[in-house]
């Protein structure tokens, strides 16, 4: 939420043009960041595991949106964030992703890594091989 206020005023304070269609693509990229969301998040309830941040997961999840990311919700929310600037059009807002992304990644995937790691040891290392951390 601060990440997108942030560049909701960046976006404000330095307004520059943008098609009104792109508007449309954002909120496209909204409603795709909702569904892959809710994809992973049943993905995991399915898996009877935590979709908790943080806590040690009970399964290791390498099915549905978990193909192509090892961290679909997060990837969502960055998703999330970029289509919120189009639909608001606030294009400088868009600067925020960047950051945004490596806050998620310092923040919260790089310790979940590593419960993830201790949990599921050799499993995890050839998932981890096999897919990217975003996409």
């Amino acid at each position: 939420m601060l990440f997108a206020l942030a560049g909701a005023a960046l976006g404000r304070l330095v307004p520059l043009g943008l098609p009104f269609a792109l508007r449309g693509a954002g909120l496209l990229l909204i409603v795709a960041a909702l569904a892959l969301m809710l994809w992973a998040a049943l993905t995991m309830r399915r898996a009877r595991t935590t979709v908790m941040p943080g806590r040690r997961p009970d399964t290791l999840v390498t099915d549905g949106p978990f193909r192509f990311s090892r961290n679909p919700i997060y990837l969502a929310d960055l998703i999330l964030l970029v289509g919120l600037m189009l639909a608001l059009r606030v294009p400088a807002g868009l600067v925020m992703a960047p950051a945004f992304g490596l806050f998620l990644q310092r923040r919260f995937i790089l310790r979940e890594e590593v419960v993830i790691a201790a949990a599921f040891g050799p499993a995890y290392d050839r998932y981890r091989m096999q897919v990217r951390r975003w996409i």
